[in-house]
């Protein structure tokens, strides 16, 4: 809650369609989801197109370099729309973001 408060602090909360879906899995009804998150005022941003080639080629590298997971895929769709966009990203991986999105600023819970 923490490092959710610091992100409002420097402006807007927004989530994309993969982080919905990843959300969405705790509730029964899209309502209850919807509802939730207009009250802790989390708005929504689309993944542009520039984007989704950009977590293309970052899965690309991430194979070349040994790596197996398939499930990797959206957490690169959420580094590559906050790198496209300039979006500050809170998130638990890190090291993750770091290492294929160098250029994105992070708030990461201790």
């Amino acid at each position: 809650m923490e490092a959710l408060e610091a992100a409002a602090s420097l402006g807007a909360v927004v989530i994309n369609s993969v982080i919905y879906s990843e959300f969405s899995v705790g509730y029964e009804r899209i309502e209850d989801v919807d509802r939730l998150l207009a009250e802790v005022e989390i708005g929504w941003a689309e993944i542009p197109r520039d984007a989704l080639f950009l977590a293309g080629k970052a899965f690309q590298t991430y194979r070349k370099q040994g790596g197996s997971r398939t499930s990797v895929l959206p957490d690169l769709f959420i580094g590559a729309h906050a790198a496209v966009t300039g979006m500050t990203l809170l998130t638990r991986d890190a090291a993750r973001y770091r290492s294929y999105f160098p250029t994105v600023q992070l708030i990461a819970p201790a």
